[in-house]
């Protein structure tokens, strides 16, 4: 574990279990050992905070590619806080320059290492679980580790869209593992891609009992309109 990361853990994790005590379900789900991505639904950037506090092992989350290419003390701070958290960088542009989060997190994944995934692609703008994309299927099948989906309750409460820091409740935060998915042996063709989002997806559903709505979530700025 990245010793930011450990350290990271340690000083925001014990803050969040004491101050915010989230309940964990599931958790006999994780792994102990070797790569496994985390799907889980999008409320609240939040979500990142508490699903990394309550999982024992590093957990790669993805930070956009800013982040590592700023200048000045700023850009190098912020470079070195993502390269000592274990970030994995995501470029904006899309297309062959976003492929390239793939490149970096299949031989993390095949080197034992934990990644998380929101399938949705963003947080949902009001609450119902969307439609996943098929990145997290193609991810899975690509580095030959399981999927185990997350539910995540709560999170909008304590950090609704807009709030730049969460709000202390207590025991409202809940954290659900689902069983994990074995993607051994599973096709990549995009029949079959889709075919595993559409279980990873209703799989998260049984977990926080969102509606379902089978289109990708509209951006944040659309939503607004």
């Amino acid at each position: 574990m990245p010793l930011l990361y450990s350290i990271g853990k340690v000083i925001i994790g014990t803050t969040l279990m004491t101050g915010w005590r989230p309940t964990v379900e599931g958790i006999e789900h994780i792994p102990t050992s070797g790569g496994a991505i985390f799907a889980g639904n999008h409320l609240s950037v939040a979500d990142e905070l508490f699903l990394g506090t309550v999982v024992p092992r590093h957990l790669a989350f993805w930070a956009k590619s800013d982040y590592f290419t700023g200048t000045g003390v700023k850009g190098f701070l912020n470079r070195k806080l993502m390269e000592g958290l274990g970030a994995i960088r995501v470029e904006r542009a899309g297309g062959r320059a976003a492929l390239t989060a793939f490149d970096a997190a299949i031989p993390a994944l095949k080197g034992g290492d934990l990644v998380a995934v929101y399938p949705e692609g963003t947080r949902s703008p009001d609450g119902r679980l969307y439609r996943g994309r098929t990145g997290v299927a193609r991810l899975a099948v690509g580095a030959g580790v399981p999927i185990i989906p997350v539910g995540m309750l709560g999170t909008d409460k304590v950090q609704p869209i807009g709030r730049l820091a969460p709000k202390l409740m207590r025991d409202t935060v809940t954290v659900k593992f689902g069983k994990p998915i074995d993607t051994i042996g599973r096709s990549d063709d995009r029949t079959s891609l889709r075919e595993l989002t559409d279980q990873v997806m209703a799989e998260i559903q049984k977990l926080t009992g969102q509606e379902y709505v089978p289109r990708y979530a509209p951006k944040r700025e659309e939503s607004a309109s």
